[in-house]
């Protein structure tokens, strides 16, 4: 087992790299890990890993869906950054028929995403633009950002939400790092910590992270609905 109390990469005390300075991935592979121009795996990896991704997507938003039903009660309308394939969305849509759903990835990922009549996909980029609605949805993505990089994807999320007294809030399915949830589980969140350490600028943060982040990009308030597993779920409110 780690020695948690030997680990300093809990909150302010593990820092993101800085702009001028490349992951050990992009380091290896000179673009990043999560980039336009980052190449697929040849096409049967490919394959197996959006089939992964998908599978891991379906088991996760069940789970959601049904230990935090309230979660997506009275909204009318979701956009899911980095949505993928969709399957994320089309459980919903499954479970809440009236909701209006929107997928929002890259070119590449949405050009090989399978139709569905009640999700409307956009090829984008969540640093430029966000697709209007009254919930944005960002499941397991602001972890591979820096904190710059998070508080510019969150200030789009807040441009494409309505007022809070009028159901605008933003979804955030991402660890909250913390001893908690009993020290195994500390563990897992500290190795998924180390893995975005290695692969990506960004990391896995703590409340206080979370906080600084919000603030920075112009929201009011925010609530932790609830911890699964090693992860939480966020609603943070304009």
């Amino acid at each position: 087992m780690l020695r948690l109390d030997c680990l300093s990469l809990t909150g302010s005390r593990r820092i993101c790299l800085p702009r001028s300075l490349p992951s050990p991935f992009e380091e290896l592979h000179v673009v990043p890990l999560v980039h336009e121009t980052t190449k697929l795996l040849d096409e049967e990896l490919d394959r197996i890993v959006n089939e992964g991704v998908a599978a891991h997507d379906n088991l996760a938003i069940g789970t959601i869906i049904r230990e935090c039903n309230d979660l997506f009660k009275g909204v009318q309308s979701l956009t899911d950054c980095c949505g993928g394939d969709g399957t994320t969305v089309r459980a919903i849509v499954k479970a809440f028929p009236d909701i209006k759903c929107t997928v929002l990835d890259l070119p590449k990922v949405i050009e090989t995403a399978p139709a569905h009549d009640s999700v409307n996909y956009v090829a984008g980029d969540m640093f430029h633009s966000i697709p209007p609605a009254q919930a944005v949805m960002l499941k397991l993505v602001l972890h591979f950002w820096n904190d710059e990089d998070c508080v510019k994807i969150l200030e789009q999320c807040r441009k494409a939400i309505p007022s809070r007294e009028e159901g605008g809030k933003v979804i955030i399915i991402e660890i909250v790092l913390g001893p908690s949830m009993g020290p195994i589980m500390y563990e897992a969140q500290l190795l998924m910590d180390m893995l975005m350490m290695v692969n990506t600028r960004g990391r896995q943060r703590d409340e206080n992270d979370w906080r600084d982040i919000f603030i920075k990009a112009g929201f009011s308030d925010y609530k932790i609905v609830k911890k699964i597993g090693a992860r939480g779920i966020i609603e943070v409110y304009p």
